[in-house]
Order: C-alpha cells, then sequence, then structure tokens
C-alpha cells in the first residue's frame, strides 16, 4: 500500500512552483540526468555508467574513496569506476554519486557546509548500518534517504536570516514536532523542502516521502503509510541517536519522541535496540 496523497487543490501546483523559486531548490544536475537515463534501461552496463562519471576526474575521485570505505564492506578495492560498479552494484554506485552531485549543487556557508555534509554522511552511513543488521531497506536507498533526510535545512538557511536560530530552537524541544516551529514562522518546513528537492531530482518514490515524515512519528502506526516509508523513518530514528552517542551525548529529544514508536515497528526489543546501538556506535568509531 503506498502512502496517500494530501488531496490536491486547483493551485497546488502553483504554490508549489512559487515555493520552490522562492527556495531556490537547485535544478537536477545533468550528471545526474545522464545517469538516471542509463539506469532506466532494460541493462544498464557499468562500462557506459562508468564513462558518464568518468567526464568528472573530480567526481570519478570521490566516487571510488567512497566506495572503498570500509563502510560498504567491499571484499576488494576497486582501481577504477567500472571495477566500483561492478564490486558495489550499479544501484549503490548511483547512490553514493547522487550524494556528491547534492553536496556540488547546494549552496551556502564553507563552514556550515562542511559540517552539515559531515553530519549527513555520518547518518547515510548509520542507517546504511541498520538496515543491513535488520535486513530491511535496500543498502542504496538506504543510503540516499540518509543523506538527503536533512537537505531541506541548508535550503532553509539560504532563504531565511533567522533559519539557525529556528533549527536550533526546534532541536530544543522535547515536546512538539521538530518542524512547527518551522511551519509556524515560514509556512513550510525542511522535511517538505527536501521532499520537494528528491522529487525533482527523480529519486526513489520511498526516499521522498520518507523525508516528508521523518520528524512525523505517528506515520510508523499509519497502516495507510507503505512499510517501506515507515522502516527508513525508523533507521533515521536509530542512526539520530546512534550519532548523538558518538559525540558523546547520550540523550536524543527526537529518539525520545519517536523510540517507541520506531522500536514497535521495528519489532526491536529493549535489550536488542541496546545492542544495536553499541555495535552502530563501535562502528562508526572504526570509520572515523
Amino acid at each position: 500500500m503506498t502512502p496517500v496523497a494530501p488531496h490536491a487543490q486547483p493551485d497546488d501546483h502553483a504554490v508549489e512552483d512559487a515555493l520552490i523559486r522562492s527556495i531556490r531548490i537547485p535544478p537536477r544536475p545533468s550528471l545526474l540526468v545522464d545517469l538516471q537515463r542509463e539506469l532506466a534501461q532494460p541493462d544498464p552496463s557499468p562500462r557506459r555508467i562508468a564513462r558518464i562519471i568518468g567526464n568528472d576526474v573530480g567526481m570519478s575521485g570521490a566516487l571510488l574513496k567512497l566506495a572503498n570505505s570500509p563502510f560498504f564492506g567491499a571484499a576488494r578495492k576497486a582501481k577504477s569506476v567500472e571495477q566500483a560498479i561492478n564490486f558495489l552494484g550499479i544501484s549503490q554506485c548511483a547512490a553514493l554519486l547522487t550524494g556528491l552531485l547534492a553536496r556540488q549543487a547546494i549552496e551556502g556557508k564553507e563552514a556550515d557546509l562542511n559540517a552539515f555534509w559531515e553530519i549527513s554522511a555520518r547518518r547515510a552511513q548509520a542507517v546504511v548500518f541498520c538496515s543491513r543488521k535488520l535486513r530491511i531497506a535496500p543498502p542504496d536507498i538506504a543510503h540516499t534517504f540518509g543523506l538527503f533526510c536533512d537537505i531541506g535545512v541548508p535550503l532553509l538557511m539560504n532563504r531565511f536570516a533567522d533559519y539557525a536560530q529556528t533549527y536550533n530552537e526546534a532541536c530544543d524541544d522535547h515536546i512538539n514536532p521538530f518542524t512547527q516551529l518551522e511551519d509556524q514562522r515560514y509556512q513550510t518546513n525542511h522535511a517538505s523542502i527536501g521532499c520537494l528537492l528528491a522529487r525533482n531530482w527523480g529519486l526513489s518514490p520511498d526516499v521522498s516521502w520518507a523525508i516528508l515524515h521523518h520528524h512525523d512519528y505517528s506515520v510508523l502506526e499509519d497502516p495507510a503509510t507503505d512499510d517501506a516509508i515507515r522502516s527508513l523513518v525508523s533507521l533515521a530514528l536509530l542512526a539520530e541517536q546512534g550519532i548523538q552517542r558518538f559525540h558523546g551525548r547520550r540523550m536524543s529529544y527526537e529518539w525520545e519522541k519517536g523510540r517507541d514508536f520506531a522500536c514497535r515497528h521495528l519489532g526491536l526489543t529493549e535489550d536488542e535496540t541496546a545492542d544495536l546501538l553499541e555495535e552502530l556506535n563501535e562502528a562508526l568509531h572504526t570509520e572515523r
């Protein structure tokens, strides 16, 4: 069963277009268009994909570095882009490349963006780790969702001068949904903006919907929402708690808000959750 979309209004598209122009959502990169065109073929060719990626030397090097990371579990080190594709699979390499393209496309202060991408990369690693342990969600979908989960944050920071303050206040709110304060001040929120970018970039519908709902923990017990989307939202909560522990903070307000829903959906007991988070913590420190 797929998630039920809100009832469309006659001016929905006009409002969405105005919002996109206002927030300055970057267009889909041409390299991603070429890649997605090849992936849509009945039999995508690793060689043709390698040729597409090889046109950008910097992207090729960055992709190889990520592909050889221990977090992706490759048995051998790839020495070329085509080898990386063959070792990890087309879907996983496409997910890694999409993340690299996002880093190129998002504008903002370098220091802020470096911190943002560091956390996003760690979240992507954590979501992939948990998805593999629990055997839910394909690694490429898990990685893309983890990386793009908060992609709306730098876009809103570019649009609203006081957004950093709003974000910090929302982080410190242990009762209300994270996006509530954003909605009150800007009539939109980073989850909605992230969903729009994911849709505009042609990412998986599961990723787009999970981005939209990743602070709406009521969907975890909503049978009208696809199980794959609920699993991604649950994995993001585990990742959030794991990252907080990695940074020496024992508590996450988001984890407190959604923990019971997430563990119930994933079928995890309290002890199983504690063991998984401990393994995740060790993996994050190893990767560091």
